[in-house]
């Protein structure tokens, strides 16, 4: 199926756009959390955003749940880990399956994460950041996991079940008890090898051999999730639409900067969502 939109977020962002463009009748593909935003979960009060005084951040991503399931719009939790411009559309590739879109929207926040040394240059050659989706090409292997986000657990269980030998190393205290397993007490700050990564280094210095290396994170850098997409520091840049370099991509909310306020977002995500519909009525026309 080729969707109108694909969204990639569900934090106010990605919420905003998806309520304006469901009622404009577009058909959505929408990636992300269905608990809603991590970073407005954690909030313990939020005192600034308008006609909803001092709320948790807890109850805010509720209320925002809820009138997501009242529009009727639905969301995949797969995640998306590559983005490529076809030309009159996007693909995108999502948990080992393709999904195509004539515009997009990254609303995925800030990937605050500092990449691994080498974590570029490997990846895709013994790196990945998709478990269910190149684990398999490890099976009775030697890997490693880096995983800073609890709900990915499932992904270490998996890769558990069918590798020979697995390095686990968690920010959240991860057991198993599996044979099969060591838990790392130090996190993995280099990668190594000529074509393929083939050792990790940890922070005490100490070196492991392995096949593979599963980096499991909430967010994926905005270049490694497009590559060719203008950044300027950490944040994507956007014109005064939301619209990226690439014509019918768009960014709204902490991914294009400063403040990182959920008014902004949401202010964003908005405007992204109606450059959207214009930018998908001039599509319409030229086909006609």
């Amino acid at each position: 199926m080729l969707y109108d939109v694909a969204i990639i977020g569900t934090g106010p962002a990605g919420l905003a756009a998806a309520l304006t463009l469901k009622l404009h009748n577009k058909e959505i593909v929408w990636f992300g959390s269905a608990a809603g935003s991590d970073k407005v979960g954690k909030s313990e009060k939020i005192a600034n955003y308008p006609g909803v005084p001092m709320v948790s951040g807890a109850e805010l991503n509720e209320k925002f749940r809820a009138q997501a399931e009242e529009m009727g719009l639905e969301m995949t939790e797969k995640k998306v880990t590559n983005i490529a411009d076809l030309g009159d559309k996007y693909m995108l590739l999502a948990d080992n399956e393709m999904f195509e879109a004539r515009t997009v929207l990254l609303a995925t926040g800030v990937a605050v994460a500092k990449g691994m040394e080498n974590e570029d240059r490997l990846l895709g050659n013994g790196v990945s950041y998709c478990a269910t989706c190149d684990g398999f090409l490890y099976k009775e292997k030697t890997v490693a996991v880096y995983c800073t986000d609890s709900r990915m657990e499932h992904d270490i269980k998996y890769l558990e079940e069918i590798a020979a030998k697995v390095y686990v190393y968690t920010n959240f205290g991860y057991s198993s008890d599996s044979p099969k397993v060591e838990i790392l007490d130090k996190p993995i700050k280099k990668l190594d090898g000529a074509m393929k990564a083939d050792s990790i280094e940890l922070s005490d210095g100490r070196k492991i051999d392995v096949d593979g290396v599963f980096i499991l994170r909430p967010s994926i850098a905005p270049t490694t999730l497009f590559s060719g997409l203008e950044i300027e520091g950490a944040h994507i840049v956007v014109d005064k639409n939301q619209e990226t370099n690439y014509k019918g991509c768009y960014a709204a909310g902490d991914c294009t900067g400063r403040p990182y306020q959920i008014a902004k977002a949401v202010g964003e995500g908005n405007i992204a969502a109606h450059a959207i519909v214009e930018r998908l009525g001039e599509m319409d026309k030229k086909e006609q």
